[in-house]
């Protein structure tokens, strides 16, 4: 699996799609530092920005590396290798690259600014934990929907709308279901709703770090009463670490049991 890890690794960080990912973050990080005199706005607004455009990349990244090394898949496939280490490999180099890339462009600027010497860097190494978190679910997502689909259309379409879902339509539903029963307790209904959705999960985990109780919100005032800030880290993170997990183990099922 080590080598195959290695061989994706190398192949979509030599593409220039993973330099254009780098750069962006890396300028995004220099512009918000260098002119926002408030590093508590620059972690908000990277927040804003890492929650949606990380699971978009992720998921089409995963999709499309996943389509076009589908010939060597095959020819890997032919050869005495376990098949779970094939897939997992390939999951691990194309998540991998993404991480690096999100955490080197973003973490450069903030070391150059000399963050390090701020109480903000445990907010930002949060940030960078919660991107990694999203960049590995969603490219796992992305490898279990187009390892279900040999048709390249409809892999990518059921792809991006899985992600416009749980970015955009997810929250939608959410808000107007808490509107029409708006007279009955909906605090264990707003919690399930969260923890199924990693995108609310990751913003939550942020903003019980920043305790900022006016961009809290219904779902994370509910995270902080019912388990407060401490308490609704960990399992924010606990929740993120399973919605890893069961995409991985369910990766690794139907690689197994798929007729190629």
């Amino acid at each position: 699996m080590l080598k195959i890890l290695k061989y994706s690794f190398y192949d979509l960080m030599r593409s220039r799609w993973s330099y254009v990912y780098f750069l962006f973050y890396l300028a995004l990080g220099f512009v918000l530092l260098f002119l926002n005199h408030d590093l508590s706005k620059a972690v908000i607004t990277l927040m804003n920005v890492i929650i949606i455009l990380v699971p978009l990349i992720s998921t089409i990244f995963g999709v499309m590396y996943f389509y076009n090394s589908k010939e060597f898949t095959e020819l890997l496939l032919a050869q005495p290798l376990k098949r779970s280490s094939i897939f997992l490999g390939q999951y691990f180099g194309v998540a991998g690259s993404l991480t690096l890339s999100l955490v080197l462009g973003l973490g450069v600027p903030f070391m150059l600014y000399g963050l390090f010497r701020s109480d903000v860097i445990w907010d930002f190494s949060l940030l960078l934990v919660t991107g990694a978190f999203l960049t590995m679910i969603f490219t796992v997502l992305a490898f279990n929907i187009a390892l279900a689909n040999e048709n390249k259309i409809k892999g990518f379409g059921y792809s991006v709308l899985m992600w416009l879902f749980l970015a955009v339509i997810y929250d939608g539903l959410f808000l107007l279901s808490l509107i029409i029963f708006e007279e009955y307790p909906l605090d264990s209904f707003s919690l399930a709703a969260t923890t199924f959705n990693p995108i609310d999960l990751s913003r939550t985990l942020i903003l019980l770090k920043l305790d900022i109780s006016a961009l809290l919100g219904y779902t994370g005032a509910v995270f902080k009463s019912y388990f407060g800030t401490d308490l609704g880290l960990f399992l924010s993170l606990g929740m993120l670490v399973l919605w890893t997990v069961l995409p991985i183990w369910l990766l690794t099922y139907k690689s197994k049991r798929k007729d190629f």
